[in-house]
């Protein structure tokens, strides 16, 4: 069947379709990843967007149960040059094609991706329209240019209830606002504790948890549009060590009082480089967002810049010079990528033991032994108490 890509600019791309059929309407956007399609299609944070991939040949490899980032794909389409409709690979469950028809993806292929790619880095991201129907270019424009595009993407892809995965040591919360099954799987290999939450979680209700840690998890959409989660880690900085990824990181930003900035075409692939400042060693990175936080809003902040893009030099890291606190823009989860920063979960997990070192707590019994001890002797000092003053000395 013949599909149609149209650009919110007029410029068409005429093509061949597979997957699932209608009409999808998004932001379209390029990644650069030479493998690893089954987790970008499954990529939470490209929920709302139609993404091309740079590589000519997509599909050749097919699909395998253990490669999926989330329980199912949210992306708004794909384009890619070259559709290998039979995978070759012994890992292969199924293929590219019967993914996409599954859960009502469009696809495009024999488009030149190369003219697309160069669009977009010349005139930045924008709307687009992805559709197998008849319909005349000029219907196509008028339904593309009397859309929106969404705003809501994180609560879309957000777990809708707490869940957990038992560990024997520390227990962190991490709060989904579109979590990769990568940050999940680094966390359990460290033998955490691990306390899923949705995105609207209040302070108050993670405190109730009982955490030693806080991770921000990364998502889709612009930081802006999920306030009420910059106030709760505003309130909860300084409380627990707290680490940050891609969205979490923009937040955690806001939550310091620094700005975020859409980029005009995003960083998303497996090969960009980031250079830490303090060991002025350059890392090879997974990226996957479009927005980035601006490099003078940190002036007037508690914040540090501590990773830098080699290519644009926008921030790619920041910590907090008071609290235990700090984020990464990249995945060091990879996932698809290089693991070449996954020692930010050791430096996470380090950073929670050393926060508890400095802050001995006496185990749950013995503070409540000691808090009625002190409500007694409080009692004897002044006579018998009053009803529930001891209830309140013991709290």
């Amino acid at each position: 069947m013949q599909a149609r890509l149209l650009l919110e600019d007029g410029t068409l791309f005429t093509g061949k379709g597979f997957g699932s059929e209608g009409d999808s309407i998004g932001e379209v956007v390029f990644n650069t990843g030479m493998t690893g399609y089954q987790e970008v299609l499954s990529d939470p944070s490209y929920c709302g967007q139609i993404v091309t991939m740079t590589y000519p040949l997509i599909g050749n490899y097919g699909m395998a149960r253990d490669d999926f980032e989330s329980i199912r794909p949210f992306i708004h389409g794909f384009v890619v040059r070259e559709h290998e409709v039979v995978p070759s690979n012994w890992r292969a469950e199924y293929s590219l094609d019967s993914l996409l028809k599954e859960y009502g993806i469009i696809g495009i292929s024999d488009i030149d991706t190369r003219m697309l790619t160069r669009r977009i880095r010349h005139h930045g991201v924008m709307k687009a329209m992805l559709t197998t129907s008849t319909k005349s270019v000029a219907e196509l424009m008028e339904q593309l240019t009397g859309s929106s595009l969404m705003n809501d993407q994180v609560s879309r892809v957000s777990t809708k209830s707490v869940f957990s995965i038992p560990g024997p040591k520390e227990r962190v919360v991490l709060v989904d606002f579109g979590s990769k099954s990568g940050i999940l799987r680094d966390l359990v290999k460290r033998d955490c504790d691990v306390v899923v939450v949705p995105h609207d979680t209040t302070a108050e209700q993670i405190r109730r948890l009982g955490p030693d840690g806080i991770l921000l998890s990364n998502g889709p959409g612009d930081p802006k549009d999920v306030p009420h989660a910059v106030s709760m880690i505003a309130e909860l900085l300084g409380e627990f060590p707290i680490f940050g990824i891609c969205l979490g990181h923009q937040l955690f930003a806001l939550a310091c009082g620094a700005d975020t900035d859409k980029l005009k075409f995003g960083h998303r692939g497996g090969n960009h480089p980031v250079k830490d400042l303090q060991s002025n060693r350059c890392y090879i990175t997974s990226q996957n967002h479009g927005y980035t936080v601006k490099d003078e809003s940190v002036a007037n902040t508690e914040l540090e810049v501590t990773h830098i893009n080699n290519n644009d030099s926008t921030i790619e890291g920041l910590k907090h010079t008071k609290y235990p606190a700090f984020s990464v823009q990249y995945h060091p989860e990879a996932s698809p990528g290089p693991f070449d920063s996954s020692y930010l979960f050791d430096d996470f997990i380090q950073q929670i033991r050393q926060f508890k070192a400095d802050r001995p707590q006496l185990p749950r019994q013995a503070q409540i032994s000691a808090a009625s001890k002190l409500g007694l002797q409080a009692a004897g000092a002044s006579g018998p108490a009053a009803k529930g003053e001891l209830d309140y000395a013991k709290k």
